[in-house]
């Protein structure tokens, strides 16, 4: 932490000096969201690319010097980041793309990216000596924050919407959290932890109140640009929901080109479901982000209230990207996509950033000869909803093998779609 400056206020740019024990700007109330500022200049000569290529470290603490996180229990972690990014090869070609890279999230220790901002924030709870960790969640935080919580000994206690899917229900409980499913939306989730967080005192892990999330989430920038060899893309595209990735992203790729590892910041293309769009419409229609509907089958991002307006419109903005809306149908036609062209499985939410690249090459909002990277959020297997007309369609079998045969034969002549 020795590089850690100060906190300043997204809306009043007030300072405050390192460390601090509140979330938010004490002036502009819960709207003031802090931003995490590191002395950058003092790293350009300890931070080269030659450094990063004797690490050893593979997670996200090889980048331990721009997290704002004591390094006394990072050996103790779940080993979380340093996912693959995958160049594609028969996507890129059905796309008629030059070049595609897909960053897979879905392999982190809980199966999303979520754990980025989890485990910088169970540390930072033990650093502020809280034995309890709280969040609301539509579902990857929750079981996110469970899993690491668990590994290093804290009471995680979650609270999530009625809808949360089996599968992120499933790992609360074997993590050992606390549930408390609270009938209603995200946004009733939410108010309620806020409140639950305000009178008990748990450590407050929801991303768009904690400034230090982001820092986390801003190792995905870090792990792209390393892994091209810092031959930075052209654009990141990303699904977003409270808007705390899509701000990650834009952090991590600013201080490497201000630490003096890059020359220029990626383009970023944030993706919302029409059913769920409320940054979209901001953006649109130039006025402030107003309250929306959450109605999509990618519950990672139904998202109706987004806490985190100002960072997650700001890395748009700033990097000269947009902003697209896809439908249900278009995610879940991604969903299969990305698992038969890359063998890569990725839940609606994570399918929604391929949709979205899909919609912008359609609009030419992004040109096939740019080179692009998709970041796949989330594992698959976390919800499998979106399967399911798929697997009410499995035929079954007598395992005759007649039978096997006339099926193939069937299935030659209509070429894969009986």
């Amino acid at each position: 932490m020795k590089h850690l400056k100060d906190y300043s206020c997204t809306l009043c740019g007030k300072a405050y000096a390192a460390p601090v024990d509140f979330y938010t700007c004490p002036s502009c109330g819960e709207k003031g969201i802090l931003d995490v500022n590191h002395d950058l200049s003092a790293l350009r000569g300890e931070l080269t690319r030659a450094s990063f290529a004797r690490s050893d470290e593979q997670s996200l603490w090889r980048y331990a010097p721009l997290l704002p996180v004591k390094p006394t229990h990072m050996q103790d972690t779940l080993r979380v980041g340093w996912t693959p990014l995958y160049a594609s090869k028969r996507l890129k070609d059905r796309l008629g793309m030059k070049e595609l890279h897909i960053k897979d999230e879905g392999v982190n220790p809980t199966g999303s990216l979520k754990d980025r901002a989890s485990v910088v924030a169970v540390l930072k709870a033990i650093e502020a000596g809280n034995t309890t960790i709280a969040c609301s969640s539509t579902g990857n935080a929750a079981s996110s924050l469970a899993g690491n919580a668990a590994r290093l000994g804290l009471q995680a206690v979650i609270f999530v919407p009625a809808r949360a899917p089996k599968g992120k229900l499933s790992q609360l409980v074997a993590f050992g959290a606390r549930v408390i499913r609270v009938e209603g939306d995200y946004k009733a989730a939410y108010n309620a932890s806020k409140a639950a967080i305000d009178h008990f005192g748990w450590y407050n892990r929801n991303a768009a109140i904690n400034p230090h999330m982001v820092e986390g989430k801003k190792t995905v920038a870090f792990e792209i640009a390393e892994q091209l060899d810092f031959r930075l893309p052209d654009w990141v595209v990303v699904s977003v929901g409270d808007g705390c990735t899509i701000a990650g992203l834009h952090k991590g790729f600013q201080e490497l080109a201000e630490v003096g590892l890059t020359t220029s910041v990626p383009r970023l293309l944030g993706v919302q479901s029409v059913g769920c769009a409320p940054f979209y419409e901001a953006a649109r229609t130039g006025r402030d982000l107003e309250e929306t509907d959450e109605d999509t089958i990618a519950d990672s991002i139904a998202v109706g209230i987004p806490r985190n307006p100002v960072k997650g419109l700001r890395a748009v903005r700033a990097t000269r990207g947009a902003w697209v809306t896809v439908t249900d149908e278009a995610i879940i036609r991604s969903v299969r996509t990305m698992g038969e062209t890359e063998g890569v499985f990725g839940e609606p939410a994570a399918a929604a950033s391929l949709a979205g690249l899909e919609k912008a090459l359609q609009e030419n909002i992004i040109a096939k000869d740019e080179h692009v990277v998709v970041v796949s959020t989330g594992n698959g297997l976390k919800d499998t909803s979106s399967m399911q007309e798929s697997l009410g369609r499995l035929k079954s079998f007598k395992g005759d093998l007649e039978e096997i045969i006339e099926y193939f034969e069937n299935d030659r002549q209509t070429g894969g779609k009986q």
